[in-house]
């Protein structure tokens, strides 16, 4: 189950482009560059949540041990894709990638992050209730 979970992530990756693309094409021509990565974050936990959702219907998950492993997972293969891409490919400094961290600044991605490691362990108890 973890390796099929651990697959199930790259679908996520084509989420989260078609998030930014709807932000960039759509809303975020209209908001400011703050408010629409505001936005973005809210839209992408939406949907990373109803996909999560959608996958655990098809492929129950066994035990807690399983679910906490998957979250981990996730947000590792995450952090991975978002820094050695978006470093590496397409060319942005580290400072403006660590910026979307400071949620000081308004920055509010880390709650994606937060939402897809917790969100197989959510899945599981709700479920399994």
């Amino acid at each position: 189950m973890i390796v099929r979970y651990t697959l199930l992530w790259l679908p996520m990756v084509i989420i989260a482009i078609i998030n930014g693309v709807i932000r960039d094409a759509g809303y975020g021509r209209c908001l400011g560059e703050l408010a629409a990565h505001q936005v973005s974050t809210a839209t992408g936990i939406l949907l990373f949540g109803i996909y999560i959702w959608a996958i655990g219907l098809r492929w129950k998950l066994e035990t807690a041990g399983q679910a906490v492993a998957i979250g981990l997972i996730w947000l590792s293969l995450t952090l991975a894709f978002e820094f050695l891409f978006f470093h590496y490919v397409v060319r942005h400094p580290w400072s403006r990638l660590l910026n979307d961290y400071n949620i000081l600044n308004g920055r509010v991605w880390i709650f994606v992050l937060i939402f897809i490691t917790v969100a197989p362990y959510l899945m599981y108890t709700i479920r399994k209730k």
